[in-house]
């Protein structure tokens, strides 16, 4: 798996990349378009959980039907990618990928983002010769990560040698979840999707930034 250190599995929105404003401002044009009153950041991360149907359930009251669902992803994604583009990095996200692949240490990226859209952007940061693998979502399903990462880390045979020694570094409770599926550890971090008191529920570490993050991965695998 390269040199000593562990091996970060990383996510994408909301933790290499500040999107939440723009998640924030794709909810409230979709809820418009839906007759749904607008929500808060603060409320948005009281609220939000994984799978996605659940957080509208938490605002509605009830799942939505299969076909209030596909409308709702379908509008949200419109006026999400619409905004993307104007999303940048964490702070001190890219100096933080470069070191880490500079000094033999080895990051891979898996998001829920579909795979046909993280691809591009990533590559128009700038980032994506820092990662040994990019995952994003090939499916329909907005079911968790956990058998995404499973799926991940069997894909990284001959560069990852245990569990034990990857950590996940993400903004939903989501991603401890799936780190946990797989043996591996986890480090939440609260510029995302969820508040810290939420994050804290998970039962892992949770920092205030990338930096810190990194830090503390290093630490859970040594």
């Amino acid at each position: 798996m390269g040199k000593v250190g562990a091996h970060i599995v990383w996510d994408w929105n909301g933790t290499l990349l500040h999107d939440i404003h723009a998640v924030i401002e794709a909810t409230n044009a979709s809820f418009a378009e839906l007759g749904l009153q607008p929500i808060t950041l603060e409320r948005y991360r009281e609220l939000y959980c994984v799978p996605v149907p659940r957080f509208y359930e938490r605002l509605m009251g009830r799942l939505p039907s299969d076909s209030e669902w596909q409308l709702m992803d379908a509008v949200f994604h419109r006026h999400y990618w619409a905004r993307a583009e104007t999303c940048g990095l964490a702070e001190g996200a890219a100096q933080l990928l470069a070191e880490r692949r500079a000094g033999g240490r080895t990051q891979s990226l898996l998001s829920l983002a579909p795979h046909e859209h993280l691809v591009p952007i990533v590559r128009r940061h700038g980032i994506q010769e820092h990662f040994v693998r990019i995952d994003g979502r090939t499916d329909s399903s907005h079911a968790g990560k956990a058998e995404r990462m499973a799926r991940h880390l069997a894909a990284l045979e001959g560069v990852v040698a245990a569990a034990e020694r990857v950590v996940v570094i993400g903004d939903a409770v989501d991603d401890a979840v799936a780190a946990a599926h797989v043996g591996a550890r986890a480090v939440l971090y609260t510029g995302g999707s969820h508040s810290r008191g939420s994050l804290e529920t998970a039962g892992v570490p949770v920092v205030d930034s990338l930096a810190e993050a990194v830090a503390e991965a290093e630490r859970l695998a040594a």
